[in-house]
C-alpha cells in the first residue's frame, strides 16, 4: 500500500494540478481533497490518511488551527504545510501545531515528493529555503515570551475571530460553530478585551497579521 494523501487548499486549480502530479508518482495516492481547514479535519477523522498536505490561509478554519485539531483527534496523521508564507511566525506556529514538514508553494514538485517520502518515514522535512528562519528562532529563542494570537486567545476565540474577520455575522458564526449567538457575542467581547480593540475592522487587521485569515484578493 502506498502513501495515502489528503490535499487541503482553497484553490481548485492548485488542488487538481497537484493531485495529477502526485498520482503519477509511484507509491502515492491522493484519496481526497479539502477546500478549507474544517473539511481537512473531517477527512482526517473519516479516512485516516497517512499525510495531509495543508495550506495555511484557508477560509472558515485556517491551516494552523486545522493542524492542531487533526493532531489532537488523529495523532497518527502527519501534516506537511505547503504555503506561500515564509514569515517566521507562520512557520513556527505550524510546527507548534504538530506539522512534520513545511515547504513554500514556489518549490519544485520534486521537493514536495521527497518531503512526502521523508515525512512518511517518520522524519521531519524542512525546506532548505526556510531553514535559516527556524535555526534563528531556535538559537535566539526569539519567540519565547512573545505574545501572538496563539498564546493570547483560546482555540474557540481564534475560530470566532477568523469567522468574524471573514465577514460572517454573529448568527452565521453561531450556526457554523454550533453554538448560540449569545455565546459568539461573549467570545467576541473577550477577544476585544484581551486585544484591547474596539472594532471589527481592527480585529480583521489583527487576524490577517496573525495568519488566522487572508486579506481579500
Amino acid at each position: 500500500m502506498g502513501i495515502r494523501i489528503v490535499l487541503a487548499d482553497d484553490h481548485v486549480i492548485l488542488r487538481h494540478g497537484l493531485t495529477k502530479a502526485i498520482q503519477q508518482e509511484e507509491g502515492m495516492e491522493v484519496i481526497a481533497q479539502a477546500e478549507n481547514g474544517q473539511a481537512a479535519v473531517d477527512l482526517a477523522r473519516e479516512l485516516n490518511p497517512d499525510i495531509i498536505i495543508m495550506d495555511i490561509g484557508m477560509p472558515d478554519l485556517n491551516g494552523i488551527e486545522a493542524t492542531r485539531q487533526i493532531k489532537h483527534q488523529s495523532p497518527n496523521v502527519k501534516v506537511i504545510a505547503l504555503s506561500m508564507h515564509s514569515n517566521k511566525k507562520f512557520i513556527i506556529e505550524m510546527f507548534k501545531a504538530g506539522a512534520s514538514g513545511y515547504l513554500l508553494k514556489d518549490c519544485e514538485f520534486e521537493e514536495l515528493a521527497e518531503a512526502l517520502k521523508v515525512v512518511y518515514s517518520g522524519k521531519t522535512y524542512l525546506s532548505p529555503s526556510i531553514t535559516d528562519v527556524v535555526v534563528e528562532n531556535y538559537v535566539l529563542s526569539s519567540e519565547e515570551g512573545m505574545e501572538t494570537a496563539f498564546t493570547v486567545l483560546s482555540e474557540r476565540e481564534r475560530e470566532v475571530l477568523q469567522l468574524l474577520a471573514e465577514g460572517k455575522t454573529t448568527k452565521q458564526v453561531a450556526r457554523f460553530l454550533h453554538i448560540s449567538p449569545k455565546t459568539v457575542e461573549g467570545h467576541r467581547s473577550r477577544v476585544m478585551k484581551k486585544l484591547n480593540m474596539d472594532s471589527i475592522a481592527k480585529l480583521t487587521k489583527y487576524a490577517i497579521q496573525e495568519g488566522l485569515t487572508l486579506p481579500e484578493p
